[in-house]
């Protein structure tokens, strides 16, 4: 088992006026090579998730296991070896007024397992590596490896950051609506960059996407989330035979409430 979370919980601001229960008895196992989108409204605890699993904060209760290892307490900087993460907003994950040959450069050094990795020096044989993953990314970047990556657009800095993220395979990658802050063109580009790079190296991934036709397309299994609980999870067979429409009523069933949230409906009447 790649991923084990079992009866986790999370409380902001506990015994005040502001008390949020962020999440409440989560549960979830993935196998390695798997592949789960997560959709839900805003506070349903997707992000939340995501941290705990990171290592933003340390869980109320429960416990997260990676690859066999317990991870619970374990730092947030170590996590990160074995973790990939990209973020909505594109200027998340980069340093701007670095080059992208030195944020590549801290990538790889920070997922290698030598605790001197960040005194190495990159060799000229891995500068060529850079390049050669740049280059898959058909945006000209391996041209660029000089140039600061603040000079980036958009949709290149988050091509960037999956390569970062990905470039020593990680045991898990998490993908928080990496593509919602693009234009449709350039979220297209970067969702199939995604989908390659899992699929060629079987990556165990959760994607949040606030696309219900992407929540029932892509990956193995669709999770939604509902008020700091996992309300459904389908996969297979029982998968491939829903609708959007059936989705929601599912929702609806497990949740004991409709799905409400203008922005997941409304992609799911106007993206394909």
């Amino acid at each position: 088992m790649m991923l084990r979370i079992e009866g986790l919980y999370k409380t902001f601001n506990e015994g005040t006026v502001n008390e949020k229960k962020a999440l409440e008895n989560v549960s979830l196992e993935m196998e390695a090579g798997d592949f789960a989108t997560i959709v839900g409204s805003n506070g349903a605890g997707k992000s939340t998730l995501f941290n705990a699993i990171c290592g933003s904060f340390i869980p109320d209760a429960g416990s997260i296991e990676l690859d066999g290892e317990d991870i619970t307490f374990v730092p947030e900087h170590t996590r990160s070896r074995s973790i990939g993460r990209l973020f909505q907003d594109p200027l998340m994950g980069t340093a701007p007024h670095m080059t992208i040959e030195e944020n590549l450069s801290i990538a790889y050094l920070r997922a290698s397992r030598s605790r001197h990795s960040y005194f190495s020096r990159i060799t000229a044989k891995e500068k060529e590596l850079f390049r050669e993953q740049l280059s898959l990314l058909c945006m000209g970047l391996e041209d660029r490896m000089d140039s600061p990556v603040g000079l980036l657009s958009g949709g290149q800095r988050q091509a960037l950051t999956l390569l970062m993220a990905t470039m020593v395979t990680p045991k898990l990658l998490l993908l928080d609506e990496h593509t919602a802050a693009l234009d449709p063109a350039t979220a297209e580009k970067v969702l199939d960059l995604t989908k390659n790079i899992v699929s060629a190296r079987s990556i165990t991934c959760l994607m949040i996407t606030h696309n219900m036709n992407q929540a029932l397309t892509l990956g193995k299994r669709t999770l939604m989330m509902d008020g700091g609980h996992i309300v459904l999870d389908v996969s297979g067979e029982e998968r491939r035979g829903m609708t959007v429409e059936t989705l929601l009523e599912r929702f609806a069933a497990g949740a004991g409430e409709k799905f409400d949230n203008d922005r997941v409906l409304l992609s799911s009447r106007t993206e394909k």
